[in-house]
C-alpha cells in the first residue's frame, strides 16, 4: 500500500460578483496583475425548512493579459466564471507579524455580464454574453460562435440540459 500515490489535483471553479473594482499593478519587472474579491452565494433550507443564504468572499489574482482585461472590464458588481488553483502565500508586515491568505490563481475568467453596443458591461445578469479569456492566450469564441449541440430525441435522459453546453473551460 505504500506505493500507492493520489494525484496531484488543484482545480477550482467558482461564479460569484466582485466586491470591489479590481486593484490593477504591475510588478517591479512590468508584469501585469489584478487581485480582487468575489462573494459567491450558496441558498438552502434550514432545519426549519427557511431559505437562507450563506456567502463565501474569495480572493482571486490574474496575471499577464488576463489582468489587463480585468481591469479593463470588470468592475463592483460584475458577475464572473473563475476558473484556476488555489495558492497559499505568507509574508511578513512590518511590524513583523506573519500574514498567510489562500486565494485562486486564475487560469480564465468568463465575464458573464451583458456587453452594450457601446463596449460597456451591463450587471444585471439577464444573459450570459460575456467575454472568456485564458492567462495570456487569445479569447476563445463568444457563445454566439459556438453552435448550439444537435439535440436528438425529447424525453431521454442524456438530452437534459442545464445550458453549459457552450461553456469553454
Amino acid at each position: 500500500m505504500a506505493d500507492l500515490k493520489m494525484p496531484d489535483v488543484n482545480s477550482v471553479m467558482i461564479v460569484g460578483n466582485l466586491t470591489t473594482a479590481p486593484s490593477f499593478r504591475k510588478t517591479t519587472n512590468g508584469t501585469p496583475v489584478a487581485n480582487f474579491y468575489i462573494a459567491s452565494n450558496r441558498r438552502f433550507k434550514d432545519n426549519t425548512g427557511q431559505w437562507r443564504e450563506n456567502v463565501c468572499y474569495v480572493g482571486v489574482v490574474a496575471w499577464y493579459k488576463l489582468a489587463e482585461s480585468c481591469a479593463e472590464n470588470l468592475h463592483k458588481g460584475s458577475a464572473v466564471l473563475v476558473d484556476g488553483e488555489l495558492q497559499s502565500r505568507i509574508w511578513k508586515n512590518e511590524d513583523g507579524s506573519t500574514k498567510n491568505v489562500v486565494e485562486i490563481k486564475a487560469r480564465r475568467i468568463q465575464f458573464l455580464n451583458r456587453r452594450l453596443p457601446s463596449g460597456e458591461m451591463v450587471a444585471d445578469g439577464e444573459e450570459m454574453d460575456g467575454v472568456a479569456l485564458d492567462d495570456g492566450h487569445a479569447p476563445p469564441p463568444t457563445l454566439e460562435e459556438t453552435p448550439a449541440p444537435e439535440s436528438g430525441k425529447s424525453g431521454s435522459a442524456n438530452e437534459f440540459s442545464f445550458g453549459y453546453e457552450n461553456l469553454k473551460l
